[in-house]
């Protein structure tokens, strides 16, 4: 039998190799450290095939690719990172979250201004809303870095919020009188114009709201509406988007400052092509969660559904102008004061040809 003095003699060579290939491993490590810098990024909202097929891509495995293996990311959706939406500014400015994404829709119920390129009725199509995005975008970029120190690096876009309903309508008046869903102050004020009862719900409550009997209607995207399984309990869903749903991608300025300048100019290069890809995105599903909803053959990557889609008539495109005009405009600089009316005017204002009057 082996003596004690072998088992002792063999521990210690154990002992011996393991810390040999701990010290291994962190040689390793800090080899790696030094050639490669990862980043901390918060991103989108989590499922919606913005975040799935686009945004946790470029920074998980695309990056890597990039920059031959320098730098790298870690990805997570803000919705599950345990990130206050209202807070994401203030967190990106003191530093908290260096790299992250702030929903514009939530962020402008504190800051009522960078709300401005998607109030409800301004955009019925994606080309108007690329027009007020563009002129808006320099103030935006501006403020952000002045007011909030954020370096504004990406712009992007969720599909159309339209709204589903559980009977029939034909047009935008069939709305007066109902309950609806809304997730923002100017798809209140729309929702409000029309004659109908806005009900602020988050986006989880949707369905809990709709078989309660809370809400008749839904204002939500297309796609996200049929993840959601709308098309299982509306019957009904209206074509013309009320609003969107922007996000802003950036850094605190500080973390931005600090990154090698290789990695800048590579981030500067490569994320207008990831804002360009995830715009195009947010026009497919739109049309496509359409499709799904109604049932069509062109629906490849929803769920089927039997509902009827409810086309934005010369009529109701008209009707949505006018309460943009009348109702959510004004509303909006009432909340927003004097400053924004101004701001309006010298962006948004000239180029759509809906110039705001002084608040006084």
């Amino acid at each position: 039998m082996p003596s004690l003095r072998f088992f002792a003699v063999l521990q210690h060579g154990l002992a011996t190799a393991l810390l040999a290939s701990a010290l291994l491993c962190l040689g390793q490590a800090a080899a790696q450290t030094a050639t490669q810098q990862k980043l901390r990024i918060v991103g989108g909202l989590a499922g919606l095939n913005q975040y799935v097929r686009h945004e946790e891509p470029f920074w998980s495995k695309e990056l890597l690719r990039l920059s031959n293996g320098r730098f790298d990311a870690e990805i997570v959706p803000f919705d599950r990172a345990g990130v206050p939406g209202g807070d994401m500014l203030r967190l990106i400015q003191l530093g908290v979250v260096p790299f992250g994404t702030a929903l514009i829709s939530t962020v402008a119920q504190q800051h009522v201004e960078l709300g401005a390129p998607d109030l409800a009725g301004l955009n019925p199509d994606m080309a108007s809303l690329k027009r007020s995005v563009a002129a808006f975008r320099p103030y935006l970029e501006k403020t952000l870095r002045e007011r909030h120190g954020m370096e504004a690096l990406a712009l992007y876009v969720y599909p159309a919020q339209v709204v589903f309903c559980q009977s029939a309508l034909s047009s935008l008046a069939d709305l007066k009188g109902r309950r609806i869903r809304v997730s923002s102050a100017t798809q209140s004020d729309f929702v409000s114009a029309l004659g109908a009862t806005p009900v602020v719900t988050g986006f989880a409550q949707i369905m809990v709201n709709m078989a309660s009997g809370n809400t008749d209607c839904a204002i939500t995207g297309t796609m996200s509406g049929n993840t959601l399984g709308l098309h299982q309990v509306t019957t009904h869903v209206h074509a013309l988007p009320v609003t969107w749903g922007l996000a802003v991608f950036g850094a605190n300025q500080a973390a931005w400052g600090a990154l090698p300048a290789d990695l800048r100019a590579l981030l500067r290069q490569e994320l207008p092509k990831l804002e360009a890809a995830i715009w195009l995105e947010s026009e497919r599903e739109t049309a496509e969660g359409l499709a799904c909803n109604r049932g069509a053959a062109t629906c490849g990557s929803g769920r089927l559904g039997h509902m009827r889609e409810v086309p934005a008539s010369a009529l109701d495109l008209r009707r949505s102008e006018e309460l943009f005009k009348t109702i959510v405009l004004p509303r909006w600089l009432q909340r927003c004061g004097g400053p924004c009316a101004e701001v309006w005017n010298q962006t948004i204002g000239p180029v759509r040809g809906v110039m705001a009057p002084p608040v006084r």
